[in-house]
């Protein structure tokens, strides 16, 4: 048993104790007999023929719910139903009957003013008279409409404010312009996502404060560039895609017709059919 022992531990045994180098995927360790250190092993780097872009999926949330549907409003009036009958008086109902009662006595024949309570020189105000006012201060009111008839206007960040819209950008990709969530070259210093975080930043005059869902990447997507615009040892480019979401969008500045909010189920009237594919994976309609 002693010599398969020495066979198979023998070279760890060199290892520690001699000198020399042993390289271990990308580094490289030196050792003598008394000194044991590790340095970055250096290799040529091996140009890729994919650009790396990194792309944010900007999502303005509803801001207000939606319309009920006939089910959701059917089981609305059965609960305020349920909760009237099992309910009790408010004190402005109370204060109702106390003044019914008060007028129904000073019409009977015998009744007798001083057994009243005794209100001095101040001006009775009576339930009636609160609700009055109210209906005149209800009357002033004028609430916020749901559909404020913006919704052919894409580029209103205003629209649809029942639904969850994302932000399209049009931009150039050879010598088409094609509609594609804010996309930016990815550089060396930076993560993927910062690089997506730029994308949103970069956009002229933009003052978009959005939050980032998470570190990495919702989803991913490959494309080659055209052929005339293929440059050497460049096919194409492969995007990473970032979620965030914006509660109060301002809106951009850009050229007419070069951005658009957006439903989900609008995007097939934008996107081409493969780059959709990919994005309705990771989309949500909140």
């Amino acid at each position: 048993m002693a010599a398969p022992f020495r066979s198979v531990y023998r070279p760890l045994w060199r290892i520690i104790t001699g000198s020399g180098r042993l390289t271990v995927g990308m580094r490289t360790f030196s050792f003598t007999e008394n000194h044991f250190s590790a340095k970055n092993h250096k290799t040529a780097s091996v140009g890729s023929p994919w650009t790396l872009h990194g792309a944010v999926c900007l999502q303005r949330l509803p801001v207000i719910s939606q319309d009920r549907n006939p089910i959701e409003e059917e089981f609305s009036g059965l609960m305020q139903q349920m909760e009237l009958e099992r309910s009790l008086l408010s004190d402005h109902e109370l204060r109702l009957l106390e003044d019914a009662a008060r007028i129904s006595r000073k019409q009977e024949e015998d009744y007798d003013s001083d057994e009243e309570e005794d209100y001095g020189d101040n001006e009775i105000v009576t339930a009636q008279d609160l609700e009055d006012a109210w209906e005149q201060k209800l009357k002033q009111f004028h609430p916020a409409q749901r559909s404020n008839g913006d919704k052919l206007d894409v580029s209103s960040s205003e629209r649809c404010l029942a639904d969850s819209l994302v932000l399209l950008i049009k931009q150039d990709v050879g010598s088409q312009k094609v509609w594609l969530l804010p996309q930016i070259q990815w550089k060396a210093e930076e993560t993927l996502r910062q690089t997506a975080e730029r994308a949103l930043a970069n956009l002229p005059g933009s003052d978009l404060k959005a939050t980032f869902l998470g570190n990495a990447p919702c989803g991913f997507y490959k494309y080659k560039y055209p052929k005339d615009i293929q440059k050497e040892g460049s096919v194409g480019a492969k995007v990473f895609f970032f979620k965030a979401v914006t509660c109060s969008p301002k809106h951009l500045p850009l050229e007419k017709n070069s951005f658009a909010w957006v439903k989900k189920d609008e995007l097939k009237d934008f996107l081409m059919p493969e780059y959709l594919k990919q994005v309705n994976r990771f989309i949500m309609s909140l």
